[in-house]
């Protein structure tokens, strides 16, 4: 008797435990473990607002772009204002509530991923690593070309020896990628002292502009007139390459296991990295113009060629070397900034198995996604290498570098596209605008370009390309996923 009332108790719970395991197993089953699972290696969460502020502003800041500005003439300032108010600000709006909205890593894979479907997630990841394989690259091969600054006149032939700016180069890719390999602990004091030497340049160069205004007034004419930029398709062109340079805060969102508090951090590093780009970009602009005429500004040394001449005027020989030492330190950020934070959504495409399974794996001691990083470095020296094996290498890179803006402008739509789902729709309607014009921009061919339909077939066969390669491998990972 007894033991038929202790059944009649005990059934009911047992009824209730084999439905609950039945509904578990069930899900398991049909949605494997997965990063929004949160089954996934755990990361380290060592970045507060000061470091992810500091973090974003050292992958976004980028000094060639201010050389080209200040070369474009003083017409420029607005365009800044204009891609921070369409661009800068919508974005910045985006990443932030999607970061907290997703807060584990991966960034845009993640958000991609879970509103539009695995594929989505893996062709916005694949196309926005490869844009940023050749940008780091192409960094730095620009930031050794503005290091001629500081080598002497006894030196400065260094600069045009491919094996100086081939080594020079790597050291800069390796160091700033080992530095983060080795842990964010490590590798976030990189990218802060790359945002505290970016708040020192234009602290500087704004301070000597000041001082050589006061004694030969300003190098470049800059009436009311000369501010307004002219209406033509050159503008147009130029303003979208000013969108994307004020682009890069999607960064923060890759860091998203590795930030404490993401709802209060993110936000806010938001607002911080926003403002410091606009003031950034703005103000070292006008101090370039100030201190030289505008057709003079060379478009990738223009920075450092403003510390010489600001040397001769104000007698101070030491200019040049310490704008050059901030530029470098920046550079170190900017690479390992960028290669440590792409390397976080092929971490995540790992380890949902649509990559092998050592990008899905932390380093054992590190606790870092070492995977991603080395074959993002790997791929840099690639390409910086076969970039300087001859003129007609040099060339096809430069298309291909072109090609990478359009790639790098399409996972935009995603985050946007996105940020709409979760009901931002001012900031997704304007970004996502400011993306489609750009792309438009960079598929028509500038002047310089004399055979437009050879072009225009790099554009296409690349585009389809980088699509078609994403859709092979993601096919290929799912056929070993169901095998």
């Amino acid at each position: 008797m007894r033991a038929c009332e202790a059944w009649r108790i005990v059934a009911p719970r047992v009824s209730n435990l084999v439905r609950r395991n039945g509904a578990l197993i069930s899900q398991i089953t049909s949605n494997p473990p997965s990063l929004a699972a949160g089954n996934t290696p755990r990361l380290r969460r060592e970045m507060g607002v000061r470091d992810l502020t500091l973090f974003s502003a050292a992958c976004m800041v980028s000094i060639r772009w201010i050389s080209a500005a200040a070369h474009a003439g003083p017409g420029t300032i607005m365009l800044w204002v204009a891609a921070c108010i369409s661009f800068l600000v919508p974005l910045a709006i985006a990443v932030g509530t999607l970061t907290v909205k997703y807060p584990g890593p991966g960034g845009m894979y993640l958000w991609a991923r879970n509103d539009f479907g695995p594929f989505h997630g893996f062709l916005c990841f694949w196309t926005y690593w490869l844009g940023i394989a050749v940008l780091l690259s192409g960094l730095a091969v620009a930031y050794m070309g503005m290091s001629a600054y500081a080598l002497g006149p006894s030196l400065q032939h260094l600069t045009g020896s491919r094996t100086f700016v081939i080594s020079a180069s790597l050291g800069v890719i390796w160091l700033g990628l080992g530095l983060n390999i080795i842990g964010i602990t490590v590798g976030k004091w990189t990218e802060n002292l790359a945002g505290i030497a970016s708040w020192l340049l234009v602290i500087l160069l704004v301070t000597i502009a000041v001082l050589a205004y006061r004694r030969q007034g300003s190098a470049t004419v800059m009436h009311a007139a000369q501010l307004v930029p002219q209406a033509n398709w050159t503008t147009l062109s130029f303003w979208a390459s000013i969108c994307y340079a004020v682009s890069g805060f999607e960064v923060a969102g890759m860091m998203g296991g590795e930030i404490r508090d993401p709802a209060r951090t993110v936000p806010r590093a938001a607002w911080f990295s926003s403002a410091f780009i606009a003031v950034f970009y703005i103000a070292s602009t006008i101090a370039l113009l100030v201190l030289l005429p505008s057709v003079q500004i060379d478009e990738l040394g223009g920075v450092p060629q403003a510390g010489v001449r600001a040397s001769q005027i104000l007698g101070a020989a030491w200019l040049p070397f310490a704008i050059v030492v901030l530029i470098i330190a920046a550079a170190i950020g900017q690479l390992g900034g960028q290669g440590s934070a792409t390397a976080r959504m092929p971490f995540a495409a790992g380890v949902d198995h649509l990559l092998p399974r050592v990008f899905g794996r932390l380093h054992s001691r590190w606790k870092t996604p070492y995977a991603g990083m080395l074959v993002m470095g790997v791929v840099s020296t690639f390409l910086l290498v076969s970039s300087q094996l001859g003129d007609t290498m040099l060339a096809g890179y430069n298309t291909l570098v072109s090609l990478m803006v359009i790639a790098g402008f399409l996972p935009y739509f995603y985050i946007f596209l996105s940020a709409w789902k979760v009901g931002k729709r001012i900031s997704a309607s304007t970004g996502g605008i400011v993306t489609a014009i750009a792309i438009a921009c960079a598929v028509v061919p500038t002047s310089d370009v004399h055979r437009i339909w050879l072009f225009e077939l790099k554009i296409i066969l690349g585009t389809v390309a980088i699509i078609g390669s994403a859709w092979i491998s993601y096919q290929r990972a799912q056929r070993v996923l169901s095998s």
